[in-house]
C-alpha cells in the first residue's frame, strides 16, 4: 500500500526567482526631467511622495493571491524542452496536470465538461475557479520583512516549464505593479498631452493668421491696421505661452510616471531545476510503515485485551 501511495503522487519540480525592489528606481531620469521642467518654470513638487499611495512590497504576496493577478497568468505561453508545441498555462493545468488517482476517485477534481468561456473576474466559471485555486497553490510569493527580498516559487510537473513559468510570473508581477502604480500618472499624462496637442494647433493657427496679416499690410500705415497687428501679436504670444506651459507640464507628468514605475533587481534568475523537489517517496514509505506498525500493534493489544491496562483503564 505504501508503494502504491508513493508511486501515485506525480513528480514535481520547483523554480525560485528572487528579486530586490529598488527604492526610488526612477530617480535618475526623474531628476533630469524635473530639471528640464523647472527650466520652463514648472515645479514637480512632492517628488519623493509620488508613489506614496502605491502598495508596498509586504503586500505583494496578497496581491498575487488576488483573482485579477491569478487570471492574468491564464494566457502565459508554455512549452516543453523537447515538445515545442505551445500551450497556455490555463490549458497546461487543465489538460496536462496529473493528480493522484484518489483525487478523481473521490470526485474532488472532476473536470467540468462545459466549453470554456471568456474570463470574467467578477464571475468565474467552476473550471476557472478550480484553475485559479491550483495557481494559488503552485505560484507562491514570499517577502523577507528584514531584507525586503521577494521570492517567487513556482511548482510544475516539468522542469523546463517550471523555469519558463517562473520567468513569466516575474515579468507579469512587474507589469502588474507598474500598471497599478502608474495608472493615475499615466491618466494625467494623457490628458496633458491632449491639451498640449490642442495648444500647438491653436498656436500654429494664430501664427499663420499673424504672418498672413503682416504680409498683406506691409505698406499700410493706418492706425487701425497697426492696432489689428498688435492684437494678433498679443494673441500669438498668448498661444505660445500656453503651448510652452503645457509642454513643460507634459515633461513634469512624464517624470511622475518614471518616478512611480517600480524597479527591481533580479538576484536569482529562473533556471531549469536539475532534480525533482518531490515527492519524497522514501519518507512516505517510512511514514506508512510506521503507521502500519502502530495500528497493527494497537490492534494486537486490543485483541489480547492488553490495550486498556496499558492505557491505565479498568
Amino acid at each position: 500500500m505504501a508503494i502504491v501511495i508513493a508511486k501515485s503522487i506525480p513528480t514535481y519540480y520547483k523554480c525560485e526567482v528572487i528579486l530586490a525592489p529598488e527604492a526610488g528606481g526612477g530617480s535618475g531620469s526623474m531628476g533630469q526631467l524635473a530639471s528640464l521642467a523647472s527650466s520652463f518654470g514648472v515645479s514637480l513638487g512632492g517628488g519623493g511622495n509620488a508613489g506614496g499611495d502605491a502598495i508596498t512590497p509586504t503586500l505583494y504576496p496578497d496581491l498575487m493571491k488576488s483573482t485579477d493577478f491569478k487570471t492574468s497568468l491564464f494566457p502565459i505561453k508554455l512549452h516543453g524542452k523537447k515538445d515545442k508545441t505551445s500551450m497556455t498555462y490555463y490549458d497546461y493545468l487543465k489538460n496536462e496536470w496529473k493528480e493522484p488517482w484518489w483525487e478523481d476517485f473521490f470526485g474532488l477534481m472532476a473536470p467540468e465538461k462545459k466549453k470554456d468561456t471568456l474570463v470574467n473576474n467578477f464571475e468565474l466559471t467552476g473550471e476557472q475557479a478550480r484553475i485559479s485555486g491550483m495557481i494559488m497553490k503552485n505560484v507562491v510569493c514570499k517577502i523577507d520583512k528584514k531584507t525586503n527580498l521577494i521570492s517567487i516559487n513556482v511548482t510544475t510537473q516539468d522542469p523546463y516549464i517550471a523555469a519558463l513559468l517562473a520567468d513569466s510570473v516575474k515579468t507579469r508581477l512587474q507589469d502588474f505593479l507598474t500598471e497599478y502604480r502608474t495608472q493615475k500618472a499615466n491618466h494625467d499624462l494623457e490628458y496633458a498631452e491632449m491639451l498640449q496637442a490642442q495648444a500647438k494647433k491653436d498656436y500654429e493657427h494664430a501664427r499663420q493668421k499673424y504672418v498672413e496679416f503682416v504680409d498683406a499690410n506691409q505698406d499700410i500705415v493706418l492706425e487701425s491696421i497697426r492696432q489689428k497687428q498688435t492684437d494678433l501679436e498679443n494673441d500669438l504670444q498668448l498661444q505660445y505661452n500656453n503651448y510652452n506651459t503645457l509642454s513643460a507640464q507634459v515633461l513634469a507628468y512624464k517624470a511622475k510616471v518614471q518616478e512611480a514605475t517600480p524597479a527591481f533587481t533580479t538576484l536569482q534568475r529562473a533556471t531549469v531545476p536539475l532534480g525533482p523537489a518531490g515527492p519524497n517517496r522514501n519518507r512516505i514509505l517510512v511514514v506508512c510503515l510506521f503507521l502500519a506498525a502502530l495500528f497493527t500493534t494497537i490492534y494486537v493489544l486490543y485483541k489480547e485485551h492488553q490495550l486498556k491496562p496499558l492505557l491505565g483503564l479498568s
